[in-house]
């Protein structure tokens, strides 16, 4: 029963992270999907782990799961890092003002030089607050349930 309750315990704090994660994309002022792309890390991150534990033995210190470790901490700071980048990256618009309404005094080509820059970010702080959260709370729910059932390995094989 206690691997039941630890089951139940770890879908919670999935679904709490996916919350996070929802509510940085889908509320109406923020409105922008780009940091649901950090899904890809959280299905990518145990793929490491899972291939180097079928491939080896014994549960020491092996160059495979050492490189196992690695790559899966790669993608763990690469998720961290993708809300930060984008809550700091710039994003320019032109907006063109304008012109003369009298079109016979215009000539074809010229340049617009009335124009207006508006300089944000591609998303706000807030969203990328809580995509932090969303994949501290999804990264120990995936650390939780490798550690948690780690003696566990009769799912099919």
């Amino acid at each position: 029963m206690a691997g039941v309750k630890s089951l139940v315990a770890l879908a919670f704090s999935g679904s709490i992270g996916l919350l996070f994660l929802f509510l940085a994309c889908a509320l109406p002022q923020f409105n922008n999907w780009y940091p649901f792309t950090v899904v890809i890390f959280y299905l990518l991150s145990p793929i490491p782990t899972l291939i180097a534990k079928r491939h080896s033995d014994d549960s020491s210190s092996n160059p495979c799961r050492e490189l196992a470790w690695f790559l899966t901490t790669g993608i763990v700071v690469s998720a961290f890092a993708l809300p930060i980048v984008l809550a700091r990256a710039p994003v320019s618009e032109v907006i063109p003002t304008p012109g003369p309404i009298d079109l016979s005094t215009t000539t074809t080509l010229a340049p617009v030089t009335n124009t207006t820059t508006n300089t944000t970010t591609v998303i706000e702080g807030v969203p990328a607050a809580l995509v932090t959260m969303a994949n501290l709370v999804m990264f120990i729910t995936i650390g939780g349930f490798f550690f948690g059932f780690e003696e566990d390995t009769s799912w099919g094989y």
